[in-house]
């Protein structure tokens, strides 16, 4: 299309010139704003970081004519650049992304001395988040590029120009570089400098590839989470108790109870601490997994409910043994009975069957006692242990052969003197705390749930370091773990639905919390606000009974 402007024929031969160049300009950047989204497109429909990586350096390259090119990612711990894609078209270079395995050593991006590695042009860029363009990597001093020229002398390359641009999520972090290398002018097939025009497409294409690069990452994060978790619980399922799911969803609300009530907080000690969305998430599933280790442990020792129980209650074959004893009393008895009376001797019937009555009343008084102390809700003094050494000596026949009535493990269960397990079954009971911990350690946690294992793992601590599985202090304990050991023992303390204990009422289960604030074991602070605002109340009006609530 020609206009004629004026009447000078030079004149309009210029300006058609520049109105040509002008709309060429112009098409050109309409069709690379539509390619550019078309390969933004691309790349969020990606989830697979072995194909993503590719396409991502495979369009930096083709767009800004660059010969080859490396792309970073970032560690987990943020300490390292690590090769993910390495890419040479003139030496037919293609490594990294599941193909060819890359052996060299991820970049510090901290020094020994914990300063920043600023020699390196990738870790310079990652570090500061800005972009770097150097015309000739052999004519600049600013940063290391020994391992550039190494390359170079191997293989014959020469490097020359380079253009660094940081990939930031949608957080502004940085989550890897790209690096590319060698731009080729397509007349001369010479290597010539990136152009402005080079970093503001590249920067375009970073920005998209690095949102790309993040869902990748939590789709796979969430993925390996999942199935971590899954494989961590199998082995043990059937061991779960029937009432740690009630326990862990209650521990849960009652914790959420305290941090949202912190959130609301305007004056005291919380008025300045505030838990974000992501922070609640962490909190909420931190309570939900602090059990998990009681998979793992037998169902019987995790809901004892009596002395003798362990599949079932031992005390019913007491029951047995007695009558067994009763029985051999009364054949005893009917045989001396019939002898006396063949021997003319009925007089002493009267003194045989008083003897043999209070043998059968001391059978039921001691059966009764072994029920009683089989229960375990009252303190057993020494004088009822004895009780129980002196009742274990008596012995019953069966099949012929002489049995005592309480074996040495009864006798060990009925002595508890507290409570209904024996010193090894609490242990295994506590091990509960060091399996979650480790279960937890084992769980690849995304970025904002990091902190899941230390809160979870740390919920029977004490601030005296009396606690297990670590014996932490209170040094070493967030708040958040102070939070979730107070809910767990709120919870544990109120429950009505164990079948080894009674509930507690609310100022009873105060109490306790109050004398373990005096021992040291629990926060002061913490409770007092958990008190003054009345937090236990708002959580017993919604899941105690009302016989419960007595504040």
């Amino acid at each position: 299309m020609e206009f004629h402007l004026s009447d000078n024929a030079e004149i309009d031969s210029l300006l058609n010139h520049i109105l040509n160049d002008i709309s060429t300009f112009v098409h050109k950047q309409d069709k690379q704003i539509h390619e550019l989204n078309m390969i933004g497109r691309a790349l969020s429909a990606e989830n697979n970081l072995n194909r993503l990586l590719p396409m991502i350096l495979s369009h930096a390259k083709e767009y800004t004519n660059a010969d080859g090119g490396t792309v970073y990612l970032m560690s987990k711990d943020e300490k390292f650049l690590e090769f993910s894609v390495v890419e040479t078209t003139s030496l037919e270079i293609y490594m990294g992304a599941g193909i060819h395995e890359i052996e060299w050593p991820p970049l510090p991006l901290y020094k020994e001395d914990g300063s920043k590695n600023y020699e390196m042009v990738a870790v310079k860029c990652a570090l500061d988040g800005g972009v770097i363009n150097i015309d000739d990597v052999y004519e600049t001093e600013k940063y290391n590029f020994e391992g550039t020229k190494r390359f170079d002398k191997g293989t014959g390359y020469r490097s020359k120009s380079m253009l660094v641009i940081p990939m930031k999520n949608y957080e502004d972090e940085i989550i890897g570089v790209c690096q590319l290398i060698n731009k080729i002018d397509p007349k001369t097939n010479e290597v010539i400098s990136f152009s402005k025009h080079d970093l503001d497409t590249l920067a375009s294409l970073a920005s998209q590839a690095a949102i790309a690069i993040t869902n990748a990452q939590l789709i796979r994060d969430l993925k390996l989470l999942l199935e971590s978790f899954i494989d961590s619980i199998a082995t043990a399922i059937d061991a779960k108790s029937p009432y740690t799911g009630g326990h862990v969803r209650k521990v849960a609300k009652i914790a959420m109870i305290i941090v949202n009530a912190i959130n609301r907080s305007t004056k005291g000690k919380y008025k300045d601490i505030f838990y974000d969305e992501d922070q609640l998430n962490e909190m909420k599933i931190s309570a939900l997994m602090h059990d998990i280790g009681k998979i793992t442990t037998p169902e019987y020792v995790v809901d004892k409910s009596t002395k003798l129980e362990t599949i079932f209650d031992r005390i019913e074959l007491i029951k047995v043994r007695y009558e067994v004893l009763k029985r051999d009393a009364k054949i005893a008895f009917l045989e001396k009975k019939s002898a006396l009376l063949e021997a003319g001797k009925s007089d002493s019937i009267a003194v045989l069957e008083d003897a043999y009555n209070e043998e059968i009343a001391l059978y039921n008084e001691e059966m009764a006692f072994l029920e009683e102390s089989n229960i375990g809700g009252e303190f057993m003094s020494d004088d009822k242990i004895e009780r129980l050494k002196s009742i274990a000596k008596r012995s019953y026949i069966q099949n012929e052969k002489i049995h005592h009535l309480l074996d040495s493990n009864a006798l060990e269960n009925l002595s508890i003197r507290k409570g209904t397990l024996t010193e090894a079954e609490r242990q295994i009971i506590n091990n509960h705390a060091q399996v979650s911990l480790d279960m937890l350690n084992k769980l690849p946690f995304p970025k904002k749930l990091s902190r899941v294992p230390e809160i979870a793992g740390a919920h029977h601590e004490k601030l005296n370091g009396t606690g297990y599985p670590r014996g932490l202090n209170a040094s070493q304990l967030s708040l958040e773990a102070r939070i979730l050991a107070l809910a767990d023992i709120f919870e544990a303390l109120t429950a009505s639905d164990r079948p080894y204990k009674d509930a507690k009422k609310l100022s009873e289960a105060m109490q306790i919390i109050e004398s373990m604030v005096k021992d040291g074991e629990l926060d002061a602070d913490l409770v007092t606000f958990f008190a003054s605002e009345h937090l236990n109340l708002k959580y017993a009006k919604k899941a105690l009974r009302k016989e419960q609530i007595d504040l």
